[in-house]
């Protein structure tokens, strides 16, 4: 058990990056970017797994995903639970 498994921040993350993931292995059109949305929802799927995720990097996740797959409307409200659930983390310290 990590020290994330008590942050609700981290389960909702986790929660709404495999729902994400899910919907894209079953979308079945192609586009171009799809292997980047694919790497970067690993990255964060990753990020909940090992310890407190680093506000920065998931910032930059979710700006790779959103490009990726911004204009396929049938993952806007996968893609739009990601981007809630980011936003939870705040803005990094600096």
């Amino acid at each position: 058990m990590t020290g994330s498994d008590n942050d609700p921040r981290v389960a909702e993350l986790r929660t709404a990056v495999s729902r994400l993931r899910r919907e894209l292995a079953a979308h079945p059109a192609e586009f171009p970017d799809r292997g980047i949305a694919e790497d970067e929802l690993a990255a964060l799927a990753a990020m909940t797994v090992y310890g407190q995720p680093e506000v920065p990097r998931l910032r930059r996740s979710l700006l790779l995903i959103a490009g990726a797959i911004g204009s396929v409307s049938a993952l806007s409200r996968g893609l739009t639970a990601v981007r809630d659930a980011v936003e939870l983390f705040g803005e990094p310290r600096r």
